[in-house]
């Protein structure tokens, strides 16, 4: 384990905490779907994880590392305790901090994600990369030209990505995943391989965390399979599941109305989440 880094963080709102955990590739704007409406209430910490956006890095790390470092964080930031939204990768470090430090976070919403991850992504052809090079290029160029959509974005890996081609959806991915892929560094891409290919699984260590869960998934999802997510949920003492149809990985920037309403209604329902007088 190396020394915990210092890591860049986009802080908006004020109230109680809401830590927002990116995926791989990704950023803290990545987050932006959720911190835009949750900072008008609460407070949003949407780091870059350890080699991501603006928390670059040359030396390898382990996955292990990412939790020490959002530790330090939190204690720079004198946060005793607060919520946390974990998007894929983000999803995992965040049941990976509730196991650890149960005290500290009062519940979790876990989108797109899984204590023990599969998928069912079908084999990437050099025609797939091709046309994803140039549909993510025009997009970035012109976002959510539909021309680009339909010549480009339908048939390269956006596809297993999204389910919806709509404009929103390629705008996110115009504004935030396209820069966030790019500023995605090699030992942050070689640590999720290496704990991937060790076959993370932490299904059998959920019982021991008792806070209120909210799992969403998209029911299309190839990268982390919706039956993976339920499983999680299965396992979570505490805790509500949501599944959207024709959605996938990507599925907040497919539905980021429907996503954010069942977000507040799962806050208002369960208050002292972020109530703890």
């Amino acid at each position: 384990m190396s020394l915990a880094v210092s890591l860049n963080s986009e802080i908006r709102g004020q109230g109680f905490p809401i830590l927002c955990l990116h995926g791989h590739p990704g950023s803290g704007g990545c987050m932006s779907v959720f911190t835009d409406h949750l900072s008008q209430n609460y407070q949003t910490i949407a780091p870059d994880l350890r080699g991501y956006g603006k928390s670059q890095v040359k030396q390898p790390f382990e996955m292990t590392d990412h939790l020490q470092d959002i530790e330090q964080l939190l204690d720079g930031l004198k946060i005793d305790k607060c919520l946390i939204i974990g998007w894929s990768l983000g999803g995992i470090l965040a049941l990976e901090l509730a196991l650890t430090n149960p005290e500290r976070f009062t519940g979790l919403i876990l989108v797109a994600t899984s204590a023990y991850p599969r998928g069912n992504h079908p084999p990437i052809s050099w025609l797939d990369n091709l046309l994803t090079g140039i549909a993510g290029i025009i997009n970035w160029i012109w976002p959510a030209s539909q021309w680009n959509i339909n010549l480009f974005g339908k048939r390269s890996l956006f596809r297993y990505l999204i389910q919806q081609h709509t404009a929103t959806a390629y705008k996110y991915i115009a504004k935030q995943a396209t820069p966030a892929y790019l500023q995605t560094s090699r030992p942050a891409t070689i640590a999720l391989r290496q704990a991937l290919k060790n076959r993370y699984n932490r299904l059998a260590e959920l019982g021991n965390i008792s806070c209120h869960c909210l799992i969403l998934a998209g029911e299309c999802d190839r990268h982390i399979t919706a039956i993976s997510s339920q499983e999680t949920a299965a396992n979570l003492p505490n805790s509500q599941f949501n599944c959207y149809p024709n959605t996938a990985h990507l599925f907040p920037w497919e539905i980021p109305d429907q996503v954010i309403t069942d977000i507040d209604n799962w806050i208002k329902n369960h208050p002292d989440i972020v109530d703890i007088r």
